[in-house]
């Protein structure tokens, strides 16, 4: 008999994934080839996540983050890709504001009100949440600049503007790349003692524990994280093929779609990995997961999604609405005020999940 554990109970969703290549393939209702579609994904996500953490078991904790870093949000970029060649561009963007609102603010919060219920008051790393909010405030900066020109001084209509606006992204996901990467080396080479704990340390070495009985060879690890990156590619051209029409029967605008829904899909093994550790007292770890998974977004995804732009010939620009930036720099503010203390509690929680529903109502009411 077949025993899952808590973490891998997830795969059960895979079954989900043949079922909407099929209900794609016979022209079934969009709507519920998008629910079937979002559930697949889940489990192949989580299994990307897995294969890089039992690689990290054959190589080495370092390489092993390095793994993480380079595959963690390898769910959001291929929808992302997928999307933007599809011309979807503005539901790209509300769904990379939205995957980090949804981890600073919603994961974030779940987990201070799910460990808070069982432990009155956790400590968590002060040096940790206090880089990842000023790498997010970098990022609305990058984010934000285009914006703003694009609005007092530029005129985007025309083919001039267009060009600029353009140059000035790609200049700008450059730069945001390479403080990504300075950041690597920051946290994991010449500053990792103070980002490192015994809890760290333990709770890597008995990750597998919960993944699995035993490690995955090297082999088996590569092929499903093959395996299930094509997974990815191939469910998610059925997800982005139903969202439109999806949208308009639920009566939910492209923004809501991608802020909300498709913010949250690529993420969803994740966001239940740190609300699980949160409920174990590890809030330290869950930090780790939905502050650093919200910086890996607007770091890293985002640059990679405005090459992918380039090379599919479908310009893809950091110029974003003025709500999504008001309610990223808002979210940003209210995330460095609850994690100045280095100390979590359910209240806190709750005001931030309050906040991230409040977000959430203001892009169903957006359209």
């Amino acid at each position: 008999m077949v025993k899952f554990s808590k973490s891998s109970i997830l795969y059960l969703l895979l079954i989900f994934a043949p079922i909407s290549l099929f209900l794609d393939q016979f022209d079934s209702n969009a709507t519920l080839i998008f629910i079937v579609s979002i559930l697949a994904l889940i489990p192949l996500a989580k299994l990307i996540g897995d294969s890089t953490e039992h690689l990290a078991s054959h190589y080495g904790s370092t390489v092993g983050s390095l793994l993480n870093v380079t595959f963690g949000n390898a769910a959001e970029i291929i929808i992302g890709i997928i999307a933007i060649s599809a011309g979807l561009i503005d539901l790209v963007k509300a769904s990379i504001i939205g995957a980090i609102l949804g981890n600073i603010m919603l994961i974030f919060g779940l987990s201070m009100i799910v460990g808070g219920f069982r432990h009155k008051e956790q400590s968590f790393n002060r040096e940790n949440a206090g880089l990842q909010s000023s790498m997010i405030f970098l990022s609305i900066i990058g984010l934000a600049i285009p914006t703003l020109l694009a609005i007092t001084t530029f005129q985007p209509q025309s083919v001039n503007g267009e060009a600029k606006i353009q140059l000035l992204s790609d200049s700008l996901a450059i730069i945001l790349l390479g403080v990504y990467m300075a950041g690597i080396i920051f946290t994991f080479v010449t500053h990792r003692y103070l980002f490192t704990s015994t809890e760290y340390s333990n709770e890597n070495d008995n990750t597998l524990s919960s993944l699995s009985l035993k490690h995955w060879s090297k082999k088996k690890s590569f092929l499903i994280l093959g395996l299930s990156m094509l997974g990815v590619v191939v469910v998610s051209e059925v997800l982005v093929g139903s969202v439109e029409e999806t949208g308009e029967k639920l009566g939910f605008g492209e923004m809501f779609v991608g802020a909300i829904i498709v913010g949250i899909v690529g993420n969803a093994a994740e966001h239940s990995s740190a609300i699980l550790l949160a409920r174990k007292g590890k809030i330290d770890l869950s930090i780790g997961i939905a502050a650093g998974s919200g910086t890996q977004i607007a770091l890293f995804v985002v640059p990679i999604l405005v090459f992918a732009g380039i090379a599919l010939g479908q310009p893809f620009t950091l110029e974003f609405t003025i709500y999504e930036l008001v309610t990223l720099f808002l979210a940003a503010i209210i995330l460095n005020l609850i994690a100045h203390d280095g100390k979590s509690n359910w209240f806190e929680g709750v005001m931030l999940t309050a906040v991230y529903i409040i977000i959430a109502l203001g892009f169903y009411f957006l359209g």
